[in-house]
């Protein structure tokens, strides 16, 4: 009689599993694009409905029938470019060599940060744009302006963003065009397009092996002998060491997670909320006022939690063909 096999519980890939440093999701790596443009746009997920669309997916059994798909709203207020940033690489990385800041910030930043009295930007990018051999990469710096959404609060979140284009000149001369100035969502994506969503998880505190890695729970005579929501055995007489492996209770949910190629299925402005807020708006969310955009499936983390939208860095053959949306449901959530 062959011996039972089956795969570990829980994956090791995803540790630490301790509680995320900070809530603003960072992405580590940007794509290479030729376009040039802004890579990402973060905004607030609002809730879940869904829609009634046409399948567009080659070779799949409703192709081009009418099929209910669940959607994750984001809500996308407008963001200001507040800075760029310039970087040398060395032999550790990216080193920052200058940070240039816009005229005329925004006062809820000094929630965040200690503002400039005075940064003459047009003097440093003049003197960056003598040292451009010197440098590696662009990027702009952003913030949010929460007191636009439903979201509870009035410190702007700062985040770095990455920049499209081949050239070290072409991303500079359009991070210079959009400093100071509003970006909305339709300058980054295009309805159809593909991306990736990098958000902090649900936290949910501490809990046992069960819950937290999916082992068996004991049965029979382990049951009876001992505790039954544990691991059968945490290691080996000898060596006389636990390892970091095994399944122990612990921190659950609140990690920074990506998922990838998430489809936009479409990208509204202000003036069409009408055609997804539910009555009595949404659940611990309220209604949308702002520019938003419909995501298929799901999204990390609760509503209100900030959410970062990255162009697809793996998109392998996705088509980004724009969905033909037929239903949008606005049925009230209470209750459901």
């Amino acid at each position: 009689m062959s011996r039972h096999h089956q795969p570990r519980k829980g994956s090791v890939a995803f540790s630490p599993r301790k509680r995320a440093a900070k809530e603003t999701p960072k992405p580590r790596s940007w794509p290479d694009i030729e376009e040039v443009g802004i890579l990402g746009f973060p905004g607030y997920k609002v809730g879940m409905t869904h829609v009634t669309m046409v399948d567009n997916h080659k070779n799949s059994p409703t192709e081009g029938m009418e099929v209910s798909t669940p959607v994750t709203v984001v809500e996308t207020p407008p963001v200001i470019v507040m800075g760029i940033r310039a970087y040398q690489e060395d032999t550790h990385g990216l080193k920052t060599m200058t940070d240039i800041q816009a005229d005329g910030l925004d006062e809820d930043l000094t929630r965040t940060i200690t503002l400039p009295e005075k940064d003459n930007a047009e003097t440093k990018i003049e003197e960056l744009k003598k040292k451009l051999d010197e440098i590696d990469e662009i990027r702009v710096i952003i913030h949010t302006k929460p007191r636009l959404a439903s979201v509870p609060k009035k410190k702007p979140e700062i985040l770095e963003c990455g920049l499209g284009g081949t050239t070290v000149a072409e991303k500079l001369d359009y991070a210079v065009s959009v400093l100071g100035k509003e970006i909305n969502p339709a300058d980054a994506f295009a309805d159809g397009e593909h991306v990736d969503t990098i958000a902090v998880t649900k936290g949910k505190g501490f809990q046992g092996p069960v819950k937290r890695f999916g082992v068996r729970i004991q049965y029979g005579k382990a049951k009876r002998s001992s505790k039954a929501r544990v691991v059968g055995s945490i290691g080996p007489w000898s060596p006389s060491r636990t390892m970091w492996t095994v399944a122990m209770a612990g921190q659950m949910g609140y990690h920074k997670r990506t998922e990838y190629n998430k489809k936009i299925l479409k990208i509204g402005e202000a003036s069409q909320v009408d055609d997804i807020n539910p009555e009595g708006g949404f659940i611990k969310y309220g209604l949308v006022k702002n520019d938003y955009v419909l995501l298929k499936g799901s999204v990390p983390g609760p509503s209100k939690r900030l959410v970062m939208l990255r162009k697809a860095v793996r998109p392998h053959g996705k088509h980004n063909d724009p969905a033909q949306l037929s239903y949008i449901s606005t049925k009230s959530k209470q209750g459901v």
